[in-house]
């Protein structure tokens, strides 16, 4: 669905660079005794091969190695992959994949996650390059579809408007067009219509989620490829999906990075935004990274952002404020969620925020809020953020954190504390990207490309270099950390240039920690607004006070 205007030529050139980097990745890569590139997941396997079959066929892109023996080493690759699928029919997951492959692929056991993005992938795959491929490849993968079908992996209801669900709503349209099921079309119709309608009005329950948003894009994306081009109504919701995702995915964007709280997380999306081949390819504001850990189809599907988005996500010239509400769907409990709410200031420089509440999350792998910088293109952290360690924490993976922590965000400011029991542990670990710090015994004053950062702890702290960051470890009694961000720009115009001057400027904003009765911080801001945030008891909620006021999450929208 690609036009011919010069707004679209760039979308599709940056589609080819990235199809071109990761093609010549793979016809250098040499193939392990299997015939496959990788064992640690199936689906890596496939997307290389996509990639390089599609530049071996491109007769614009000028390559670097032989078309015809790329042709063939992505085909054979592709041949191995499909081989791979249980085509038992009656046995334990008849049609899946499976997704490690040591020690010997054959003989690895078929898994359920595969088949839901890659099912839908392949069909789009065939749709647009079947013509080119060889009659072994072509026939195996029709073959490889009627397993998919049958295996009826998609029948599943929606409940809990996860990227799962959205896969199989997907996969329903997808197969159901395929296989002319109507009533498996009509389920997935009705499937599509009630996730958007939940989305809508209460909004995402997995915000942030990567790298889970981008297989929703993807498989709705899929499925307005393959659906029939006469089902109108059909064609103009799926469309108001993608709208929709994109604009959830604008509201907290800042240059490649994805601003704000995440309920789940990937390591090479924490504390490093790396999974941005999708806002490359829709955005182009920054410079591609040379590292790229999850390929999947960024290069090679597309649907534009609506105008909406595109202007939400690339004019921070003036900073903005995203609020948005979300209720969490939890099976098990009767019991309606409560709302959370996610705010985000995002300024041309820098961003911050979080979500105010803290709830469980699968695998506890969220980030409850960071200061996010835009991604340069060199490989390491681009957040800054303190959390208490919980469940699932090991040394040197910054996530997985503890229900310790209140906080309070007011614009370029975080507040947080850490009423820890006794009795758990006392560390507060800190992610600081690298940069030019300077330190003193309880702040650490910074610059990071093109922002200042000043950080204030209740106690004293050690600096680890770890891998793509600075890691801070502060021990001690339960206490608190403040952290206020300045655009170089902006401390500019206030007659501040240079760390130093921006060290000796903040040295008359030191806050106040109070941990006797209770935990509170107190801090007045650059601009001279004054924040309080207190924890008295356990049992009520921590007050949140601005210039005195307490402050009002009333304005919050889906």
């Amino acid at each position: 669905m690609l036009e011919s205007n010069d707004i679209q030529s760039s979308y599709k050139e940056r589609q080819q660079e990235i199809i071109f980097k990761i093609a010549l990745e793979a016809e250098r890569r040499p193939l392990l005794e299997s015939g496959l590139w990788f064992h640690d997941d199936v689906r890596n396997n496939f997307y290389y091969g996509s990639y390089l079959f599609a530049a071996a066929v491109d007769d614009s892109l000028v390559l670097l190695f032989d078309r015809e023996l790329a042709k063939q080493k992505a085909q054979d690759v592709l041949l191995e992959t499909l081989l791979l699928q249980n085509r038992q029919a009656g046995t334990e997951l008849y049609g899946h994949w499976p997704l490690g492959l040591n020690p010997i692929p054959r003989e690895a056991s078929p898994h359920e996650l595969p088949v839901e993005i890659m099912g839908s992938l392949m069909a789009y795959f065939c749709k647009k390059y079947g013509g080119s491929l060889n009659a072994q490849l072509r026939i195996v993968l029709n073959t490889a579809f009627g397993h998919i079908y049958r295996s009826d992996f998609f029948r599943k209801p929606v409940v809990t408007f996860g990227h799962h669900e959205a896969k199989y709503t997907a996969a329903k349209l997808i197969f159901g067009t395929m296989f002319a099921d109507e009533i498996l079309l009509e389920d997935g119709r009705q499937s599509l219509k009630s996730t958007l309608a939940y989305i809508r009005s209460k909004g995402m329950p997995e915000y942030g989620s990567l790298p889970w948003f981008w297989h929703w894009v993807q498989a709705f994306t899929c499925a307005l490829e393959l659906v029939s081009a006469e089902d109108t109504d059909l064609i103009i919701t799926l469309k108001e999906m993608l709208d929709h995702l994109w604009n959830v995915r604008a509201a907290f964007y800042l240059r490649g990075a994805w601003v704000g709280a995440h309920s789940r997380g990937w390591p090479h999306d924490v504390p490093g935004d790396a999974n941005v081949l999708h806002d490359y390819v829709q955005f182009g504001d920054f410079k591609l990274p040379e590292a790229m850990p999850r390929t999947e189809y960024a290069g090679l599907l597309f649907y534009k952002a609506p105008e909406e988005a595109l202007t939400a996500a690339m004019n921070h010239q003036t900073p903005v404020e995203a609020t948005k509400l979300t209720r969490k769907v939890v099976p098990a409990d009767p019991n309606v969620q409560p709302l959370l709410h996610s705010y985000a200031y995002i300024s041309e420089e820098f961003a911050a925020g979080g979500m105010w509440e803290r709830v469980e999350e699968f695998d506890n792998e969220q980030l409850r809020w960071a200061f996010s910088l835009p991604v340069s293109g060199e490989e390491g952290s681009n957040q800054l953020y303190f959390f208490h360690p919980g469940e699932g924490y090991n040394e040197g993976d910054p996530r997985h954190q503890s229900r310790y922590m209140e906080v309070l965000y007011h614009k370029n400011v975080v507040i947080s504390l850490f009423p820890i029991p006794q009795g758990d542990k006392n560390t507060i670990i800190g992610v600081l990207p690298h940069g030019e710090w300077m330190q003193e015994p309880n702040a650490l004053f910074g610059q990071v490309g093109d922002v200042y950062f000043a950080i204030y702890l209740s106690h004293s702290y050690q600096l680890q270099e770890r891998s793509g960051y600075i890691e801070v470890t502060v021990q001690g009694k339960p206490g608190g950390v403040i952290v206020e961000a300045i655009g170089v720009k902006e401390s500019a115009e206030l007659g501040i240039i240079g760390l130093d001057a921006f060290v000796i400027a903040m040295a008359h904003n030191e806050p106040q920690f109070e941990m006797e009765d209770g935990l509170a911080a107190h801090y007045t801001t650059s601009n001279g607004d004054r924040l309080q945030l207190s924890i008295e008891s356990e049992l009520e909620r921590p007050r949140a006070l601005l210039n005195n006021v307490k402050i009002s999450l009333e304005n919050y929208t889906v």
